[in-house]
């Protein structure tokens, strides 16, 4: 196969619906495409019925026109239109205009529906019930859950089979487009002594040189990506995924302890499944409206219903429900930014509580602030960050992500701060603690940087972890609040249940199992000086600092894992029923096998909390 086909199949296979296709049918794609450069403002079709075509956009933007000529999508790089591939009603008669100069490749009807009876997966995309990427995605408990947990624990440096191929910012760029050609990439490290300078893609030579009618002798750093994103080998492949995903790129170099490593693409990621948490983080970010954000968090609960039944650990299931509430807020930040303009001072939109976690499962109520540079001046920039703060708040309101009843988010003025203010609201907690106030404030002791200025909050967390790390009367009174919850175990090891009112007769997973674990680790972390956020991240660091003992905790993570599954389960089942999900469930719903267990967690954690009283409240 030419290099040109090789490079058009590669980006079939990391597009869906033409990842389901098997090899053979993939490698006899490209023969039959037309490939068609619109120049901006053109019509497509220019000619003929938009059903005639299943168009692929490769490159550019195209708007999509009904009937009376309205509006109904921008697409990019990636997107379908045309044959099908909408089915409303008088879709035939839409229209298509390139918003910039566009290169579409063009699959004939007939050649679609040839592929369509040959191979089911790949008709299943265009029928009626199952038209929805999203949906399609969702709906899957098979293959693809269990390939999405198998990247959950895969490090990328286990995905990367061959050695970086590179050179040096120095060589001409025909040198660079010959060895790429060779070694058949559709992208090239840039590197000079080992250290990684740039990157070039097979795009790059096609809108920086070919289009412009460069020299191909001028050095390839005339127009290569400096300082490119890059993740780390020991980083996890889904971790990868979301950020090829809210970036938008299609390469990413990997470093190994700061040397080059490889490179990753989307091609990487074709063979093992498109997975569905990844589906609706790339299509959250081609949303324009809170109304389009609203409808993709409205897909949560069947996620978590999916991964429930792959049985997905709790850990995995908080991190993957997490990262698309994470790209939800960021939208929702590039939304605001549009339409208020660049903000006039470097901020950093933080989470708290669970989401800082990463251990969201069920919708629950929102906790953020912002931290802003201390040049914020209150008159001049403060009805910016207002705006801002209103717009993200109501918008993770419509998305199912309640307003705090405690007003913990960024648009109460309290937790709209420049730095000074920040480190002064913590200086006082820490050094002048009061239980009342740790108890309303102890969600702040979990944060982490959502979007915008990560120095920011570096410097912020290095300032309160430099506050807390031995400090005794502090720590004695965190100990004091993480006592606050037990477990609900009686004297015999009989479980003690809410009597009377809605919930009778039920225990609260929530806040009588799984916030007792998360707060003896918030004491353990804040004692210890550790970064880690993460409940289990948290056990496992202060384990190997001599916070806690290694046997301690490991039975509260094992404690954690096995009540965090027990409510998913349970929540699970309540989707399923079509009931909104909740915390309370009652021990006749429990097999003895998982009531035996219960009451194994619950006593890890009553032992646990009685060493802390021990340590810190004798």
């Amino acid at each position: 196969m030419e290099i040109e086909l090789i490079e058009i199949r590669d980006f079939l296979s990391a597009h869906h619906p033409f990842d389901q296709l098997p090899e053979q049918a993939l490698d006899q794609m490209p023969e039959k495409l037309q490939i068609r450069y619109f120049r901006r403002d053109a019509t497509i079709p220019d000619s003929g019925s938009i059903d005639d075509y299943l168009y692929l956009v490769r490159s550019g933007a195209v708007e999509i026109h009904g009937t009376q000529d309205e509006l109904l999508a921008r697409l990019g790089e990636g997107d379908l239109f045309g044959y099908r591939a909408s089915h409303m009603e008088g879709h035939e008669e839409f229209q298509g205009t390139a918003m910039e100069d566009s290169l579409v490749y063009l699959l004939p009807a007939a050649d679609v529906d040839n592929f369509c009876r040959e191979h089911p997966q790949f008709s299943y995309f265009f029928e009626p019930a199952g038209g929805d990427r999203l949906r399609d995605a969702i709906s899957s408990t098979g293959e693809d859950g269990s390939s999405q947990l198998g990247l959950m624990t895969t490090q990328i440096g286990d995905m990367i089979s061959r050695a970086p191929i590179s050179m040096p910012p120095t060589a001409s760029i025909r040198e660079t487009a010959s060895v790429m050609s060779d070694e058949r990439v559709s992208s090239i490290l840039i590197t000079e002594n080992g250290v990684l300078k740039g990157i070039v893609t097979d795009r790059d030579l096609r809108r920086r040189v070919v289009a412009k009618g460069l020299d191909t002798d001028l050095p390839i750093s005339h127009i290569m990506t400096e300082e490119p994103q890059t993740l780390e080998a020991s980083d996890y492949a889904f971790d990868a995924m979301l950020h090829m995903a809210r970036a938008n790129i299609h390469h990413l170099p990997i470093l190994r302890q700061g040397e080059v490593a490889g490179m990753l693409t989307a091609t990487d990621f074709a063979q093992r499944h498109t997975t569905s948490a990844v589906y609706l983080v790339s299509s959250v970010y081609k949303q324009n409206e809170v109304q389009g954000l609203a409808g993709i968090s409205a897909k949560l609960p069947q996620l978590l219903l999916n991964l429930s039944a792959a049985d997905a650990t709790a850990n995995s299931i908080g991190h993957v429900i997490t990262a698309v509430v994470d790209s939800i807020t960021v939208r929702l930040l590039q939304l605001a930014e549009a339409r208020l303009g660049p903000p006039p001072v470097p901020y950093a939109w933080v989470a708290a509580g669970s989401q800082a976690r990463s251990e969201q499962t069920a919708k629950s109520d929102q906790d953020n602030c912002l931290l802003l540079d201390d040049s914020y001046d209150p008159k001049t920039h403060g009805d910016y960050f207002k705006n801002l703060a209103q717009f993200v708040c109501d918008g993770l309101n419509a998305c199912g992500y309640v307003y705090c009843p405690g007003e913990m988010m960024a648009v109460t003025d309290k937790w709209c701060q420049p730095l000074a203010a920040w480190k002064r609201y913590f200086n006082h907690w820490v050094n002048q603690p009061e239980p009342k106030a740790l108890m309303l404030t102890c969600v702040f002791f979990d944060l982490r940087c959502i979007h915008g200025e990560k120095n920011l909050f570096r410097e912020l967390r290095q300032y309160l972890l430099d506050k807390t790390r031995g400090n005794q009367i502090f720590l004695a009174y965190m100990a004091g609040n993480a006592l606050s919850f037990k477990p609900p175990l009686g004297f015999f090891r009989n479980f003690v249940l809410i009597s009377g009112g809605e919930h009778d007769h039920t225990f609260d997973l929530k806040h009588t199992g799984i916030v007792p674990i998360v707060d003896l680790a918030r004491v353990y972390a804040l004692a210890a000086g550790s970064h880690a956020i993460n409940t289990q991240d948290r056990l496992k660091e202060v384990a190997s600092g001599g916070e806690v003992s290694h046997g301690g905790a490991h039975d509260l993570r094992d404690a954690l894992e096995f009540v965090g599954s027990l409510r998913i389960r349970h929540q699970a089942r309540q989707i399923k029923a079509g009931e909104a999900p909740n915390n309370y469930m009652s021990p006749d719903d429990l097999s003895h096998f998982e009531r035996s267990h219960l009451k194994d967690a619950f006593s890890v954690v009553r032992t646990m909390q009685n060493v802390l009283s021990q340590r810190y409240l004798r």
